[in-house]
């Protein structure tokens, strides 16, 4: 399904799937936002109706919270968090539902992440934002820990 108030990046990881979804959800530290920025994590419970919780610090003292909860939790295929609600399913100001996708593709893994806007609006900000550059960003960290654990392995 595409999304007109979608924005997405995809990335082929040459290593197995299950291998990137234990890094991806259990070190979320090492790749969740671009360096020099750094992940703080305040609560990660994953399962529906969990909370996610994070800040992101800026080389210049910039913070960014991230307060959201997670909608979906397959492992090892998908999450899905939202910022619509705080822990207990009380709403917030909405900015994005965001998709993490792991798919096995001829023995690598297809990471595709996406965010979902619930205006064209809303979509545009976080692409003047960055959005393309810090999740590709993201992305390729992801898959420098990934690769280099699965060519170890190997």
């Amino acid at each position: 399904m595409t999304d007109a108030y979608e924005l997405s990046v995809t990335r082929l990881i040459d290593a197995p799937p299950g291998a990137v979804w234990a890094i991806a959800t259990e070190r979320l530290t090492e790749w969740w936002c671009p360096r020099p920025w750094t992940t703080e994590i305040i609560a990660q419970e994953w399962r529906p109706g969990g909370r996610s919780a994070m800040i992101l610090h800026g080389p210049d003292g910039e913070k960014h919270e991230l307060e959201g909860v997670f909608l979906e939790v397959v492992p090892g295929k998908h999450f899905i968090t939202t910022d619509a609600f705080a822990v207990g399913w009380v709403p917030q100001k909405p900015f994005m539902t965001g998709l993490w996708e792991f798919a096995e593709e001829d023995g690598k893994t297809r990471y595709t992440a996406r965010a979902r806007h619930w205006t064209a609006e809303a979509r545009d900000e976080h692409d003047t934002m960055g959005f393309t550059e810090g999740w590709t960003a993201c992305a390729a960290q992801l898959a420098e820990i990934a690769e280099a654990e699965a060519a170890a392995a190997r």
